[in-house]
Parts: C-alpha cells; structure tokens; sequence
C-alpha cells in the first residue's frame, strides 16, 4: 500500500506560475496613448498582441492605476473596455489642475500619462512575453 500525501489546491500551479514568469514595465507587453478630457486624463493601453488582452483585463483594475498613478490623480478612476481592438481606456479623474487652459502643470493636456502607466510593474507569464518577441 503506497502513502498519498495532498499538496493545497493550486500549490503546484502556483509554484510553476513563479517559475514562468518575468516581472517587467507594461511597455512591454502594451503600448498607449493619452490626451486630456477637462480636468481628466484619458489614457489608451493596447495589448502588442491579441492573446496579452486577457492579461491585461486582469491585472488593469480601475483599483491598481489608482495606486501607481496617486501622485497625478487624484479623483477617481474608470476603466473601459474596447475588446474589438484589444485595448482598455482609463479616464483618470481630477489629474491635470483645472484642464489645459488654465492649468499651470508642465502638461496640463496628459500627454505623459500614458508613459507613466506603461512604467508600471508586472508578472507576465513567459508564454506572453514570447508572443510579443515573436512579433
């Protein structure tokens, strides 16, 4: 008679997922665009390749932009999704000082906060990040 001994659920498939994954900047797997909206900052993120959208539906929440982008915005975030062209649109509320013609920020129209979002850090499995080498 053998012994069985039971790992937790998801134990194996986590140590494997530490395994198979890479931390790196967003820009590596999306790229963006932003502009302003009033007193807002809208910021595009688009996946390099169809099957990275997925990932970035889970790990984008309206709650982790907020914390890695606090120190331009500080109202609320929303998020939306655009399925058709793998991509997710921000709109960062109360983050450019009034809107462009009457803030005194350095960029009062958001241009730079796409770059600062694709600074941002993440785990991505090395399955995607093959895709995007890949081209």
């Amino acid at each position: 008679m053998s012994e069985r001994t039971r790992e937790p659920i998801g134990a194996t498939k986590h140590k494997e997922m530490e395994q198979m994954t890479r931390k790196v900047h967003l820009l590596e797997i999306a790229h963006g665009r932003s502009g302003d909206k009033g007193d807002g900052s809208n910021v595009g993120i688009i996946a390099r390749h169809p099957d990275i959208y997925p990932f970035l539906l889970e790990v984008l929440t309206e709650e982790r932009v907020k914390e890695h982008m606090k120190h331009i915005c500080k109202g609320e975030v929303e998020r939306y999704t655009l399925p058709n062209i793998h991509a997710l649109n921000f709109v960062l509320h109360n983050s450019l000082g009034g809107g462009g013609t009457v803030s005194l920020k350095l960029d009062a129209q958001g241009k730079t906060h796409a770059s600062t979002m694709l600074r941002m850090m993440v785990d991505v499995p090395e399955e995607l990040l093959e895709l995007v080498e890949k081209g």
